[in-house]
């Protein structure tokens, strides 16, 4: 029986009544929101902290928050709130420890994710060094044909003629895609692969990004993953959904002293609504951990950029003529991954000394309708897909290179901060997404994060595609370090923009150490900063990078570049990054 431990202390004052109330990770802590949201709805408080003593609060579901729960504070003290449950009773078969996945809160699970000891072990792949990925033969698009080495596939063949969960990973320009194979057919040195819809008409459809061919010289790399017979890595994993079985290779000498599988893909809910937001939440030196993000395994993903999936896209024929723009050859319409924490309707939610890590989805992402709300002196690590998101990446009804100016503009997320905090091993499987992703914002801070060894961009700021005037303005990137970036795609950047921002600063960051991985598509296509397509009245001043390796490509007017490079003062360059106390 789980039980739930208070100590009320009620401290009247003139205006406002303060209560306290102390939970274990044998207690409910939806059972503690409740409490408090009572304790507000009678009179007794306005503002309630709920004190999370040290330990793991495992859910069964995502916690809710709602406008009743305005004015709460939740507090830890190494304190997790998981996703995950854990997998027990190994057994020695062969060179694998077997266990069985039982059943969580009445029905089987699938995962894409497992922890071993602390740590994320690797869903079983055909290589374990990405260097020595094979490349594409030919993209036949017309016949919806992916031609491979068949030397790529003569593992898998005996699975390969019939259902299994196989899928192949292909990069492609500035995205990866996920796509499991539906057959594999061998002629001659070379394998006709074919995948499942909906990912396939996605993949052979849309045109941006595409895979690299032969004749560029830079073919695109893949690897295959999710089968039994890729399993030869210490350090690797398959599971069975069929048999319900979990097979791990360990490294030499390796116990297992815990291993962790997500069941959730989010943790934390903010739900309001326009009129009746959710106010005034604090969350302090909390972690949130082990989650999933099952789309891929159900169908595929096909990503437009930073991670945010293509749902319908197609080249148009003749091209769209867009007047301020060049004319349009695609269209596109998109959806986001699940993140950990997701606020929608909410107004000053802050995390401070919070961790996300070990997370299958993106950590912490304000959707829409949000005003201000402080993230500072966070860590985001071991992160698949974005790390921090925040703003409209184009409703889902909207074609995504549509302008996007809402008749409500309280539907933007405007004055939200990202600050002191650092980023770090995040988009480590999405390699397509970045540190910190905002869309279309309205006076968004992102000051003083130091962000390291990222797959892709470390910020990216702007949606759009074109110049015209949206709801983003008066954004600010400011003094913040970036570097270790790039680990896989490139036509990336330290720090990139899309679209028309008006009072938009980038100032004082420094951006270095770009990543040199053989496999991408333009070796040469890489910058420290990068305005893309559309960015207009923005000013890009006193930026410290080795040199002037920049990229302004179809810009609209207005943007203003100053002092930017290595001559930039040493002051500058000292006070970059998360500030020491």
């Amino acid at each position: 029986m789980r039980k739930l431990f208070c100590i009320v202390c009620v401290l009247i004052g003139i205006t406002s009544q303060a209560a306290d109330i102390y939970i274990t990770p044998d207690s409910s802590l939806t059972d503690a929101v409740r409490k408090a949201r009572e304790m507000r709805r009678l009179g007794k408080a306005t503002e309630v902290t709920i004190h999370l003593a040290a330990g793991t609060y495992q859910l069964y579901e995502p916690l809710r928050l709602r406008p009743e729960d305005s004015g709460l504070t939740l507090e830890g003290t190494s304190a997790v709130i998981s996703g995950g449950i854990k997998i027990k009773n190994w057994k020695r078969q062969g060179k694998f420890l077997v266990a069985d996945v039982p059943y969580f809160n009445g029905y089987p699970i699938d995962f894409r994710q497992l922890w071993i000891n602390g740590r994320k072990a690797t869903r079983a792949r055909d290589v374990s060094d990405f260097e020595q990925m094979y490349r594409i033969m030919t993209y036949d698009k017309k016949n919806h044909v992916l031609w491979i080495p068949k030397k790529a596939v003569e593992r898998i063949l005996p699975i390969a003629s019939h259902s299994s969960p196989l899928e192949m990973v292909l990069h492609e320009m500035w995205c990866t895609s996920n796509l499991r194979i539906k057959s594999i057919d061998v002629q001659g040195d070379s394998a006709a692969v074919r995948f499942h819809n909906p990912e396939d008409k996605l993949q052979f459809e849309h045109p941006w990004p595409s895979p690299m061919t032969p004749d560029t010289k830079h073919p695109s790399p893949f690897y295959l993953t999710n089968a039994k017979e890729l399993l030869d890595e210490p350090g690797e994993w398959y599971y069975d959904i069929r048999e319900h079985k979990l097979y791990y290779m360990p490294h030499k000498g390796e116990i297992i002293h815990e291993a962790i599988v997500p069941v959730l893909e989010t943790l934390v809910e903010f739900i309001g609504t326009a009129e009746r937001p959710v106010r005034h939440v604090a969350v302090k030196g909390i972690t949130f951990s082990h989650t999933t993000w099952m789309r891929p395994s159900l169908k595929g993903h096909v990503p437009l950029q930073a991670g945010m999936y293509l749902t319908e896209a197609y080249k148009l024929r003749p091209q769209i003529d867009r007047p301020n723009n060049h004319k349009l050859d695609n269209q596109g319409w998109l959806g986001r991954a699940d993140a950990a924490v997701e606020l929608r309707y909410a107004e000053d939610v802050n995390f401070t000394d919070c961790r996300f890590e070990h997370l299958g989805g993106s950590g912490l992402d304000y959707i829409t309708y949000c005003k201000g709300g402080i993230v500072s002196r966070c860590l985001f690590t071991d992160i698949a897909m974005n790390g921090y998101v925040c703003g409209s990446f184009s409703p889902e009804g909207l074609e995504t290179h549509l302008p996007y100016q809402p008749t409500d503009f309280r539907e933007v997320c405007t004055g939200q901060t990202v600050e002191q905090s650092t980023f770090y091993d995040v988009t480590n499987e999405d390699w397509g997404c970045v540190a910190i992703c905002a869309g279309y914002v309205s006076n968004i801070n992102i000051e003083h994060n130091t962000i390291h060894d990222v797959s892709y961009t470390g910020i990216s700021l702007g949606w759009g595609w074109n110049r015209d005037l949206v709801c983003m303005k008066d954004n600010k990137v400011h003094a913040n370090l970036i570097y270790n970036y790039a680990q896989h795609m490139y036509d990336c950047a330290g720090i990139y923009t899309l679209g028309n921002q008006p009072g938009t600063m980038i100032t004082e960051n420094v951006v270095r150490d770009i990543a040199k991985p053989s496999y991408v598509h333009d070796p040469e296509h890489w910058f420290y900063l990068y305005t893309d397509e559309g960015s207009s009245n923005i000013t890009i001043r006193d930026n410290w990078t080795p040199e002037e390796k920049y990229l302004q490509n179809a810009n609209g007017p207005g943007n203003v570049w100053e002092n930017n490079g290595s001559q930039v003062s040493d002051d500058i360059k000292s006070m970059a990054g998360v500030k020491a106390d």
